[in-house]
């Protein structure tokens, strides 16, 4: 892969939207895989941190995949009406195949050009979402848009350390390790190698809280999974953006 594609937008999201589709048939698979069987108890963790909410509200879970956070804010929020989005269409398939709850929906959706309403969302998720954002602004941007005054997201994602030494011993534990799981179990490492190489322009763990405030969110709630590999992040939306 060309390195520098990841600083392009348009060329990212076609290269996203291509692993995807790649991937979608072994996704829930090697997710288990990956994270030595703990991804479903860390997306569990993500929706027990948002805060409660009795009435009904409306949730939007960004990148939904095959839609397992989307079912967990249902179990959640039975009154909610939740929205999944995501830009690959084969990963949407296994969403609607899995779906029992008729209070969940899934679209297809660039999440750099929500089609949600100005202040129309209460609840926002992300997992493994905010990394693989063609243009990270651009999608915080339209979080900030959609989300209601009161609003909060919750995103799971990869956690980048500050320290180039340790930014060097994570990517290459996370490129050998998804790379070689890949090719074991698809032999496709190239799609699952790119987890290591997403995270070369991502925000570090600093940089990220500096740019989440100046968008106009405040972090109220973070933990850190997997040896700080990953990380829960809970954000409120605090002021508007000039």
């Amino acid at each position: 892969m060309n390195r520098s594609m990841l600083l392009n937008p348009t060329k990212k999201r076609d290269y996203n939207k291509w692993i995807f589709t790649e991937i979608a048939s072994k996704y829930s698979f090697m997710s288990k895989i990956l994270s030595l069987g703990r991804d479903a108890a860390w997306k569990q963790y993500l929706v027990e941190a948002l805060p409660e909410k009795t009435a009904t509200c409306t949730c939007l879970d960004l990148a939904c995949g095959d839609g397992d956070v989307s079912f967990l804010l249902a179990e959640r929020f039975p009154q909610a009406d939740v929205t999944g989005v995501d830009l690959s269409v084969d990963m949407l398939g296994f969403a609607r195949k899995n779906n029992d709850y008729p209070n969940v929906k899934f679209v297809q959706q660039d999440m750099c050009e929500l089609q949600n309403a100005d202040e129309s969302v209460d609840l926002l998720t992300g997992s493994y979402a905010i990394r693989n954002a063609p243009d990270l602004s651009k999608v915080l941007k339209q979080i900030h848009r959609v989300l209601k005054p009161d609003g909060t997201a919750a995103f799971l994602e990869f956690s980048k350390p500050q320290s180039k030494f340790l930014q060097l011993i994570e990517y290459i534990f996370l490129k050998t390790w998804c790379s070689l799981s890949g090719f074991i179990v698809q032999r496709n490492s190239r799609a699952y190698g790119y987890i290591a190489d997403s995270l070369l322009y991502f925000p570090d763990r600093v940089q990220l809280r500096t740019l989440f405030k100046e968008l106009g969110f405040d972090v109220v709630y973070s933990r850190k999974l997997y040896l700080g590999i990953l990380e829960i992040i809970v954000v409120s939306k605090v002021k508007k953006l000039q």
